[in-house]
């Protein structure tokens, strides 16, 4: 009888773990090479009754192929994160923190991409102004991303020409811009790719 109690207390033990195998991804989201060496951690969740406790399961480096590989022997009762460290100069990441069994586990890959930073000038002139009554929104997206929300509108007959950069991911920049004239709508599109560490300029005229 002894005996039996300790088998089903193992049997119930087993079958609260299930073994894992789960592979990460960090690459570049415009060429999709990888990013070697950056460091990821694996944590379990459980909550307690002194609250929320933390263990560290799996830490590491990606390989050259900016990838790695881990064994977790996964637990019923706690909930799993990955997170990968980002290139120390970055201004795109998909997702710095995925969880098992989410969207986020596919098949048990879990991919991180990030972008490195450029730098654009905006230049946006009403060309055709017909009056203050002209209306005008805008909106971005890169080519690994959604577009972004519709801007705020730009009234009457703007002119901005400067010489101020500001910070965009690396890659194809897409903008959309919409002209309200008298209650007749135009839409526009261009785009500029610019390199790592690169600048460049748009002239959004209308």
């Amino acid at each position: 009888m002894k005996h039996l109690f300790f088998l089903l207390i193992s049997l119930s033990l087993f079958a609260c773990t299930k073994h894992r195998e789960i592979k990460i991804i960090g690459r570049n989201a415009v060429t999709g090479e990888g990013y070697e060496g950056l460091q990821y951690e694996v944590l379990s969740r459980r909550t307690g009754k002194v609250g929320k406790l933390y263990k560290t399961e799996a830490t590491g480096n990606l390989d050259a192929n900016g990838e790695a590989f881990v064994s977790l022997k996964q637990k019923n009762s706690r909930t799993y994160s990955i997170r990968l460290f980002g290139p120390s100069h970055s201004c795109y990441s998909n997702k710095v923190l995925q969880f098992l069994d989410s969207p986020d586990d596919v098949n048990g890959t879990f991919t991180f991409e990030f972008a490195g930073c450029a730098y654009l000038n905006l230049n946006i002139n009403n060309i055709n102004c017909e009056g203050p009554g002209d209306i005008m929104n805008l909106r971005a997206k890169q080519s690994y991303t959604e577009w972004h929300i519709w801007s705020n509108e730009y009234m009457g007959c703007i002119s901005s020409n400067s010489s101020d950069y500001f910070e965009v991911p690396e890659g194809w920049t897409f903008y959309e811009w919409k002209v309200n004239r008298n209650g007749i709508i135009t839409n526009f599109k261009d785009s500029i790719f610019l390199s790592p560490g690169g600048y460049g300029i748009f002239n959004m005229n209308y």
